[in-house]
Protein backbone atom coordinates (compact mmCIF):
# COMPACT_ATOMS: atom_id res chain seq x y z
CA UNK A 1 0.00 0.00 0.00
CA UNK A 2 1.64 3.09 -1.19
CA UNK A 3 1.83 6.48 1.24
CA UNK A 4 -0.93 7.93 -0.73
CA UNK A 5 -3.29 5.19 0.07
CA UNK A 6 -2.86 4.91 3.94
CA UNK A 7 -2.97 8.28 4.71
CA UNK A 8 -6.08 8.20 2.63
CA UNK A 9 -7.29 5.52 4.52
CA UNK A 10 -6.31 7.44 7.77
CA UNK A 11 -8.65 10.32 6.71
CA UNK A 12 -11.34 8.46 5.97
CA UNK A 13 -11.64 7.06 9.39
CA UNK A 14 -10.73 9.67 11.40
CA UNK A 15 -11.77 13.01 9.48
CA UNK A 16 -15.41 12.69 9.40
CA UNK A 17 -15.29 12.05 13.16
CA UNK A 18 -13.46 15.01 13.67
CA UNK A 19 -16.12 16.92 11.87
CA UNK A 20 -19.09 15.52 13.48
CA UNK A 21 -17.40 16.66 16.73
CA UNK A 22 -17.09 20.32 15.58
CA UNK A 23 -20.37 20.01 13.62
CA UNK A 24 -22.58 18.93 17.00
CA UNK A 25 -20.21 21.27 19.64
CA UNK A 26 -20.54 24.46 17.32
CA UNK A 27 -24.57 23.41 17.22
CA UNK A 28 -24.96 23.93 20.83
CA UNK A 29 -23.20 26.73 21.19
CA UNK A 30 -25.33 28.92 18.71
CA UNK A 31 -28.35 30.48 19.22
CA UNK A 32 -31.02 29.37 16.92
CA UNK A 33 -34.13 31.41 15.61
CA UNK A 34 -36.72 29.16 12.98
CA UNK A 35 -38.46 31.06 10.35
CA UNK A 36 -41.09 28.39 9.08
CA UNK A 37 -42.18 30.09 5.74
CA UNK A 38 -43.89 26.89 5.74
CA UNK A 39 -44.77 24.18 8.59
CA UNK A 40 -45.78 21.59 6.57
CA UNK A 41 -43.25 19.10 6.79
CA UNK A 42 -45.49 15.91 7.94
CA UNK A 43 -45.19 14.25 4.62
CA UNK A 44 -42.52 12.65 2.07
CA UNK A 45 -40.16 15.19 0.49
CA UNK A 46 -37.08 15.93 -1.11
CA UNK A 47 -34.81 18.50 0.73
CA UNK A 48 -32.09 20.46 -0.29
CA UNK A 49 -29.62 23.21 0.62
CA UNK A 50 -26.53 24.72 -0.98
CA UNK A 51 -23.11 22.68 -0.45
CA UNK A 52 -21.31 25.75 1.14
CA UNK A 53 -23.91 24.61 4.00
CA UNK A 54 -23.21 21.38 4.84
CA UNK A 55 -22.27 21.98 7.96
CA UNK A 56 -25.47 23.46 9.53
CA UNK A 57 -28.04 21.53 6.97
CA UNK A 58 -27.84 18.26 7.98
CA UNK A 59 -28.41 19.02 11.80
CA UNK A 60 -31.53 21.58 10.73
CA UNK A 61 -32.93 18.53 8.63
CA UNK A 62 -32.30 16.14 11.79
CA UNK A 63 -34.00 18.96 13.78
CA UNK A 64 -36.73 19.06 11.47
CA UNK A 65 -37.18 15.31 10.66
CA UNK A 66 -35.92 13.80 13.28
CA UNK A 67 -36.91 9.85 12.63
CA UNK A 68 -37.71 9.37 8.64
CA UNK A 69 -35.57 7.38 6.58
CA UNK A 70 -33.19 9.25 4.28
CA UNK A 71 -30.71 8.73 2.14
CA UNK A 72 -28.71 11.81 0.24
CA UNK A 73 -27.14 11.97 -2.84
CA UNK A 74 -23.40 12.12 -2.69
CA UNK A 75 -20.14 12.38 -4.81
CA UNK A 76 -17.93 9.70 -5.67
CA UNK A 77 -15.19 11.61 -5.11
CA UNK A 78 -13.08 11.69 -2.31
CA UNK A 79 -14.60 14.28 -0.14
CA UNK A 80 -17.83 12.49 -1.14
CA UNK A 81 -16.39 9.61 1.06
CA UNK A 82 -15.67 12.12 3.63
CA UNK A 83 -19.07 13.32 3.86
CA UNK A 84 -20.54 9.85 3.26
CA UNK A 85 -19.40 9.06 6.65
CA UNK A 86 -20.26 12.39 8.63
CA UNK A 87 -24.30 12.23 7.25
CA UNK A 88 -23.74 8.76 8.31
CA UNK A 89 -23.57 9.86 12.36
CA UNK A 90 -26.71 12.01 11.06
CA UNK A 91 -28.82 8.05 10.08
CA UNK A 92 -28.40 9.46 6.78
CA UNK A 93 -27.60 6.73 3.94
CA UNK A 94 -25.67 7.31 0.97
CA UNK A 95 -26.49 7.76 -2.73
CA UNK A 96 -23.28 8.02 -4.78
CA UNK A 97 -23.23 9.97 -8.00
CA UNK A 98 -23.69 13.35 -8.74
CA UNK A 99 -24.09 15.67 -12.23
CA UNK A 100 -20.68 15.16 -13.54
CA UNK A 101 -20.17 11.45 -12.49
CA UNK A 102 -22.64 8.71 -12.03
CA UNK A 103 -25.56 11.14 -12.70
CA UNK A 104 -28.08 8.34 -13.72
CA UNK A 105 -27.29 6.21 -11.22
CA UNK A 106 -27.54 8.13 -8.78
CA UNK A 107 -30.90 9.34 -10.23
CA UNK A 108 -32.66 5.72 -10.37
CA UNK A 109 -31.75 4.64 -7.06
CA UNK A 110 -32.70 8.06 -5.69
CA UNK A 111 -36.26 7.12 -7.28
CA UNK A 112 -36.69 3.65 -6.05
CA UNK A 113 -35.71 5.18 -2.85
CA UNK A 114 -38.34 7.67 -3.11
CA UNK A 115 -40.76 5.20 -3.76
CA UNK A 116 -40.07 3.25 -0.52
CA UNK A 117 -40.94 6.23 1.19
CA UNK A 118 -37.16 7.65 2.08
CA UNK A 119 -36.27 11.43 1.94
CA UNK A 120 -33.68 12.49 -0.40
CA UNK A 121 -31.54 15.28 0.29
CA UNK A 122 -28.88 16.75 -1.97
CA UNK A 123 -26.77 19.90 -2.78
CA UNK A 124 -27.70 21.41 -6.26
CA UNK A 125 -24.37 22.81 -6.70
CA UNK A 126 -22.40 19.98 -5.25
CA UNK A 127 -19.88 18.61 -5.90
CA UNK A 128 -18.00 20.83 -7.47
CA UNK A 129 -20.13 24.12 -8.48
CA UNK A 130 -20.31 26.98 -9.70
CA UNK A 131 -21.36 28.23 -6.43
CA UNK A 132 -25.14 28.51 -6.18
CA UNK A 133 -25.55 26.85 -9.84
CA UNK A 134 -29.20 24.61 -9.68
CA UNK A 135 -28.87 20.81 -11.45
CA UNK A 136 -31.34 18.68 -12.86
CA UNK A 137 -31.34 16.73 -9.66
CA UNK A 138 -34.08 18.14 -6.97
CA UNK A 139 -36.12 19.54 -10.38
CA UNK A 140 -36.33 16.24 -11.75
CA UNK A 141 -36.75 13.73 -8.58
CA UNK A 142 -39.64 16.33 -7.63
CA UNK A 143 -41.21 16.16 -11.11
CA UNK A 144 -41.08 12.23 -11.22
CA UNK A 145 -42.19 11.81 -7.93
CA UNK A 146 -44.70 14.31 -7.67
CA UNK A 147 -43.14 15.40 -4.15
CA UNK A 148 -42.45 18.40 -2.44
CA UNK A 149 -39.23 20.15 -2.24
CA UNK A 150 -38.25 21.38 1.40
CA UNK A 151 -35.38 24.17 1.03
CA UNK A 152 -33.18 24.75 3.76
CA UNK A 153 -31.14 27.80 4.41
CA UNK A 154 -29.84 30.14 6.95
CA UNK A 155 -28.26 33.27 7.91
CA UNK A 156 -25.65 33.75 10.14
CA UNK A 157 -24.32 37.62 12.74
CA UNK A 158 -20.95 36.14 12.45
CA UNK A 159 -19.55 33.46 10.15
CA UNK A 160 -15.92 32.14 8.76
CA UNK A 161 -15.89 31.22 4.88
CA UNK A 162 -13.27 29.24 3.30
CA UNK A 163 -11.50 30.03 0.59
CA UNK A 164 -12.94 27.14 -1.91
CA UNK A 165 -15.21 27.18 -4.76
CA UNK A 166 -18.11 26.98 -2.43
CA UNK A 167 -17.68 29.46 -0.13
CA UNK A 168 -17.60 26.74 3.04
CA UNK A 169 -19.91 28.43 5.81
CA UNK A 170 -18.65 27.71 9.63
CA UNK A 171 -20.69 30.43 11.80
CA UNK A 172 -18.87 31.12 14.72
CA UNK A 173 -19.45 30.48 18.06
CA UNK A 174 -21.90 31.37 20.49
CA UNK A 175 -23.37 33.34 17.51
CA UNK A 176 -27.29 33.63 16.29
CA UNK A 177 -28.59 31.42 13.46
CA UNK A 178 -31.55 32.57 11.74
CA UNK A 179 -32.81 29.32 10.29
CA UNK A 180 -35.21 29.51 6.99
CA UNK A 181 -37.28 26.31 6.18
CA UNK A 182 -39.46 26.54 3.20
CA UNK A 183 -41.86 24.14 0.99
CA UNK A 184 -42.18 24.48 -2.35
CA UNK A 185 -44.45 22.80 -5.03
CA UNK A 186 -42.76 22.22 -8.64
CA UNK A 187 -45.21 20.43 -10.49
CA UNK A 188 -48.00 22.45 -12.18
CA UNK A 189 -44.43 24.52 -14.15
CA UNK A 190 -41.81 23.24 -16.76
CA UNK A 191 -39.00 22.08 -15.94
CA UNK A 192 -36.82 25.51 -16.38
CA UNK A 193 -39.12 27.28 -14.92
CA UNK A 194 -38.80 24.63 -11.70
CA UNK A 195 -34.90 25.20 -11.46
CA UNK A 196 -35.33 29.34 -11.87
CA UNK A 197 -37.70 28.95 -9.16
CA UNK A 198 -35.95 26.66 -6.53
CA UNK A 199 -32.89 28.64 -7.27
CA UNK A 200 -34.29 32.26 -6.65
CA UNK A 201 -36.16 30.70 -3.35
CA UNK A 202 -32.76 28.73 -2.26
CA UNK A 203 -30.65 32.16 -2.71
CA UNK A 204 -33.07 34.14 -1.04
CA UNK A 205 -32.24 33.63 2.66
CA UNK A 206 -28.64 32.03 2.35
CA UNK A 207 -25.25 33.88 3.06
Amino acid sequence: MSRKDILRKISINIVPILIYGVMRILWFTYRKRYKFIDKKIDTQLIAVSWHGELLISPQVYRRLKPKERTSAIISQHFDGDIIKKVLGYFNILPIRGSSSKGARGALINSIKKLKNGENILLTPDGPRGPRHSMSDGAVALAIKSKLPIMIISYNSSSYWQLNSWDRFTIPKPFTTLTIYHQILDINNISKSEAKEYLQLAMSRYTI
